[in-house]
């Protein structure tokens, strides 16, 4: 059980390109949660540079639930 638990943190800390973090971010969010879109993580990026050490890369474990916080207050604007 601890492989598998370290193989789920490794996964959530590699940094990926925006269309896998969309796909894996889609895919693990309740479904009461607005779905992110690529025009929604160039803005999020946009609006935290601070988040990104190296733009346009992405981990699930940095960025999941700041992205889930930000949306939602987004889309009521």
């Amino acid at each position: 059980m601890t492989k598998k638990r370290d193989a789920d943190l490794e996964l959530s800390q590699e940094m990926t390109t925006p269309v896998i973090f969309l796909t894996s971010y889609n895919q693990g969010i309740p479904p009461s949660f607005p779905q992110a879109t690529l025009a929604d993580l160039r803005q999020f990026e946009v609006a935290h540079p601070g988040l990104f050490k190296v733009s346009g890369y992405w981990s699930l474990e940095k960025h999941r639930k700041r992205l889930m916080d930000w949306l939602p207050q987004r889309s009521h604007k």
